[in-house]
């Protein structure tokens, strides 16, 4: 599955679990990192909790590979490493903090597509 399809899910589950403010970065030519963040917020640990949950089982039953998770047990940034796409989720105070949307600023911001 090509990575683009990857974001599209990953912001998709994050919607199911009413996160706040997806957006989908698209760092293809600017970064070796990753070619896509997808980055949002949650308005508690529980539902950031939920959030990484629900983007796990849908990129999983797709065959996507969970190649490294961090800040699950906090909560407060989780990041989810799928290789080339990166999944970002935040306490909306700690998005605020870290403003990677403003960081990555020359990235081309990609429409989430309805399911």
């Amino acid at each position: 599955m090509d990575a683009g399809r990857v974001a599209q899910l990953a912001a998709q589950a994050v919607l199911e679990k009413k996160g706040i403010d997806p957006v989908i970065l698209d760092l293809q030519g600017i970064t070796l990192i990753a070619d896509y963040f997808v980055i949002a917020s949650g308005t508690s640990t529980v539902q950031v909790q939920a959030i990484a949950g629900r983007v796990e089982e849908i990129l999983d039953a797709a065959g996507v590979e969970l190649l490294h998770r961090e800040g699950l047990e906090a909560a407060r940034w989780v990041l989810l490493d799928y290789g080339a796409v990166v999944v970002h989720i935040f306490l909306e105070e700690e998005r605020r903090f870290y403003d990677l949307e403003r960081l990555w600023g020359d990235a081309r911001r990609v429409a989430i597509e309805s399911p």
